[in-house]
């Protein structure tokens, strides 16, 4: 079994918790309302923003052995650039305040999910932070799609609502098997189990996030 295989395994539990949350469940029964959708959005700019900083400081982090890591992380940092850009042009297109959004302060769960990221990756292993890559590409790929076509059709939305989930659905699927390639790649029981951990940590972390939309 390959360690992606493993890091899978190892998470399921913490996955299907993720995936049973209200909010999740209500988009996909139809429940789902527009404020529901921008506040998604909103605690998504909150993190999304710090998807490159984050992975600005993994490279600094890394040791001389990982070099390889480094020049993978470099290419990372490319295709995310902006993002969270997408994420405002999704609350405007919505009928919401984008600059309200970015001015705004983000829910304590978010927050913490954010600080669990920046203080894994400059005080533990910065390679634990692909146990987050894991959690926000994998669920977004599996969810995503069929997320913004069962939104869409209950709210009525314009498709340039949707720019952030789209990006992050089947078309995504390249930044799986660049992840699984990548996951493969680490060979050290340290650097592995401290991939598992911070997987398993931070799907608590999301749902929590996910919890915290409704209030």
């Amino acid at each position: 079994m390959s360690f992606y295989q493993q890091l899978q395994s190892a998470t399921e539990q913490d996955r299907q918790s993720l995936l049973g949350t209200e909010m999740i469940r209500r988009t996909f029964t139809g429940e789902i309302e527009v404020e529901d959708y921008v506040r998604f959005l909103s605690q998504a700019f909150h993190h999304v923003k710090h998807t490159v900083p984050l992975l600005m400081s993994v490279g600094a982090r890394l040791g001389d052995d990982k070099e390889w890591l480094r020049t993978m992380v470099a290419e990372y940092i490319e295709e995310e650039i902006g993002h969270q850009e997408w994420v405002l042009n999704d609350i405007a297109a919505c009928g919401h305040d984008k600059e309200a959004v970015r001015n705004s302060s983000p829910n304590f769960e978010t927050e913490l999910m954010v600080s669990y990221a920046y203080d894994l990756v400059n005080r533990v292993n910065p390679v634990g932070f692909f146990g987050m890559v894991l959690v926000l590409e994998g669920t977004s790929v599996n969810l995503a799609d069929s997320a913004a076509d069962r939104i869409k059709g209950v709210l009525n939305l314009p498709e340039r609502a949707f720019s952030y989930l789209r990006s992050h659905g089947s078309l995504d699927q390249e930044h799986i098997k660049f992840l699984e390639t990548l996951m493969n790649r680490f060979e050290a029981p340290e650097d592995q189990q401290r991939i598992i951990h911070s997987a398993q940590a931070f799907y608590r972390l999301y749902r929590g996030v996910f919890e915290s939309i409704r209030h």
